[in-house]
């Protein structure tokens, strides 16, 4: 008796049914935004990006049926336009949910404390790495450097920054956003969903009030360089000695007080706290010249 390859759970490597289309009402809506993105550019296929992010806006993800939509648009092959959608990091293959949680676990940050925040957020969110909630709120994932170390550790809500992070701290974070309580990031625009940051990536205008002037900036620690270069600034000491360090003149002990401009979200820890180092926390940094 012989059995059938379906039978023995065998793949031929048959090719998938072309992709469902958009229904006609979505499909007119995404034609005339592709259309003025399309306009933007002397070559078409170089609106191949932002494209992607706009069919991103609309289901959350990259799926098939928009990756045959670009394609359609720009008169590329699928083939095309799966390697770009396939190369970026930021066009997610698969559902995932309004808040895209990053933690930063590169070098300065995961040891600062970074690994742990991981670690907590995995534990608490029961999901792993890439991995979306059950109520479809929030998608934990490992980011690379997001030039923001001399706040780290840092994590990102839908590449807005939240700095000085502590598992305490991002547990309250993601608490809030599943619940639908008020987030406001430390730095940057106002908090809106994963759709509605790809359609504003995808060139489209940022309709949140305040947004335009919200913009994120650097830290004393990332600037000294520039100001020392410039002549504007003596050599600065950017972070504290720890306790028992050499104490070479009164400022090198001065506290420095964070004003309310440098810290804007009630989601961030406190600055004097390290969750890689509690007998030797990181002081906060101070301003050029202090």
């Amino acid at each position: 008796m012989t059995t059938s390859s379906s039978e023995r759970g065998v793949s031929l490597g048959m090719p998938e049914l072309p992709a469902p289309g958009y229904p006609d009402d979505v499909r007119a809506r995404l034609v005339a935004d592709a259309r003025e993105v399309i306009a933007r550019y002397p070559d078409s296929r170089s609106a191949l990006l932002p494209l992607l992010h706009l069919v991103q806006s609309q289901e959350g993800h990259v799926t098939r049926t928009g990756m045959q939509f670009c394609a359609d648009v720009l008169g590329l092959t699928t083939a095309e336009v799966t390697a770009v959608a396939t190369f970026y990091t930021m066009y997610r293959r698969k559902p995932s949910g309004d808040y895209q949680v990053g933690v930063c676990t590169n070098t300065l940050c995961a040891v600062m404390g970074g690994d742990a925040i991981f670690e907590a957020l995995q534990e608490h969110l029961g999901v792993g790495n890439g991995e979306t909630t059950d109520d479809g709120k929030v998608t934990l994932e490992h980011i690379e450097c997001n030039a923001a170390c001399d706040f780290a550790p840092v994590v990102m809500v839908n590449w807005e920054f939240f700095d000085n992070q502590t598992p305490a701290s991002v547990r309250r974070l993601v608490d809030d956003l599943r619940e639908g309580r008020p987030v406001t990031p430390t730095r940057g625009a106002p908090m809106c969903t994963f759709k509605e940051t790809a359609r504003i990536l995808a060139g489209f205008p940022d309709e949140r009030e305040g947004a335009a002037d919200a913009g994120g900036s650097a830290g004393p620690a990332s600037l000294v360089g520039l100001r020392l270069a410039r002549g504007e600034a003596a050599p600065a000491r950017v972070v504290h000695p720890r306790e028992g360090g050499p104490q070479d003149t009164a400022r090198d002990t001065a506290v420095h007080q964070p004003s309310p401009a440098e810290h804007l979200s009630s989601h961030d820890a406190p600055q004097e706290t390290s969750a890689s180092d509690p007998s030797h926390p990181a002081g906060p940094a101070a301003k050029e010249g202090e």
